[in-house]
């Protein structure tokens, strides 16, 4: 058996998939009321049931051959989050560092692989309705040309359009190109080597190689824009909670006011810490991360490092919010308990519940935060630190949704 390594490139942004959402006309029926859209997952990781999108791609793609080699392109701050799933299921890939554009992202990939593979079975985690006998028609004609392409017809009359000419073109010559795709190794690094292309089909083409084609399948379109999920059987009907907890202490000394909830109140104390020492915010970020099983603000944000000096707590949450966005999941709730003697924080709770709200992009009524002293018991009592006990809620994203907000049915 040839020895194929399986490349798949997830990397990307997912920009024109956002730029689709956010472009679309709204909803603005009288019995809607919208507002603006927070921030969205990327395509990779919507959710298929519980597992991403790219998770049930690599499932797939990994049981219709025997590679020797498993490669996954990914987002560097995605990487760890990522290995997370691959152990869970027993994977093997390596995750390897995306670039800015898919050939980087597949350049990259290529340089990580062992001597002994001679062909590389590339495809994109967009791909992701891909039947396994189209896989097999692609994998039988191995060692036949130095690029085997899965493609559709054209069954519409096509024209070119110009300045100056308008020229009607013959569908019968022309391919709509897919992945995956089937290339020899040396052939591909030789071809990439010599420009920037859209597919490894194009390089090896224009570097001289030879490109055989088999029939592609029409469900094994990739998924780029909001209307390309309507095609998709995804997400499944019943959507799994997810809780987390979180919490922080800081201790008190003398000063000239504290951040708190991202707000600043005016008092005789400071707190102690690395950043800017904001309990409320730091055991926010940690329910967050314990909700996803994406660790904890000391692994995100260590204490010993420089960069984090006097560093504002808002915005550190808000990389942690990006993130947990990003990879597929909705916040629908925030409740805070904070434990404090000294100073008085009944005054400023509604104050913080709007900023993490605003952070959070999620309506302030699905933030509470509460304050109660210890009846002077403790280093609490004492007035020589604070404690907070931060719980969040969340949700997998549901992509349906995005529909109903545009005003569609």
């Amino acid at each position: 058996m040839p020895n194929i390594a399986l490349i798949l490139l997830g990397a990307g942004d997912s920009s024109r998939f956002q730029a689709s959402i956010s472009q679309a006309p709204l909803n603005q029926t009288s019995q809607t009321r919208v507002t603006k859209l927070p921030r969205l997952p990327k395509k990779q990781w919507l959710r298929v049931g519980e597992i991403p999108l790219w998770l049930k791609v690599a499932l797939e793609l990994r049981e219709v051959y025997s590679f020797v080699q498993c490669i996954l392109s990914a987002k560097p701050s995605e990487k760890k989050y990522m290995q997370k799933y691959l152990d869970s299921f027993g994977l093997d890939f390596e995750l390897t560092n995306g670039g800015n554009t898919r050939q980087e992202s597949l350049k990259k990939a290529l340089d990580c692989l062992n001597d002994s593979v001679e062909y590389v079975f590339v495809s994109d985690i967009a791909r992701c309705k891909i039947p396994k006998d189209l896989s097999c028609r692609i994998l039988d004609e191995v060692g036949k040309y130095d690029c085997v392409v899965p493609y559709l017809g054209l069954s519409d009359t096509i024209a070119y359009c110009s300045d100056s000419k308008l020229e009607y073109l013959k569908r019968e010559n022309l391919k709509i190109i897919q992945t995956p795709q089937l290339s020899k190794l040396n052939a591909l690094k030789s071809a990439l080597a010599n420009g920037d292309f859209t597919d490894e089909s194009s390089a090896i083409c224009a570097n001289g190689g030879s490109v055989g084609f088999v029939r592609g399948a029409v469900e094994a379109k990739k998924l780029t824009f909001l209307e390309d999920l309507s095609e998709m059987s995804l997400p499944k009907p019943s959507f799994r909670t997810l809780v987390g907890s979180g919490s922080d202490i800081h201790a008190l000394d003398k000063g000239n006011g504290i951040v708190l909830g991202g707000i600043v109140i005016p008092c005789e104390f400071a707190l102690i810490a690395h950043s800017d020492g904001d309990v409320c915010l730091h055991a926010l970020s940690d329910a967050l991360l314990g909700a996803i099983g994406g660790g904890d603000i000391g692994e995100w944000f260590p204490d010993n490092n420089p960069i984090y000096k006097q560093a504002d707590s808002a915005k550190l949450l808000q990389i942690i919010v990006d993130f947990v966005r990003d990879v597929g999941y909705d916040i629908l709730q925030a409740d805070l308990t904070i434990f404090a003697q000294f100073p008085k924080i009944s005054p400023y709770k509604t104050s913080m519940e709007r900023r993490i709200a605003e952070i959070l992009q999620i309506n302030a009524f699905k933030v509470n935060v509460k304050a109660t002293t210890t009846e002077k018991l403790g280093f609490i009592g004492k007035g020589e630190g604070i404690l907070v006990q931060a719980n969040v809620v969340l949700g997998y994203f549901n992509w349906k949704n995005l529909f109903h907000f545009r005003g569609e049915r």
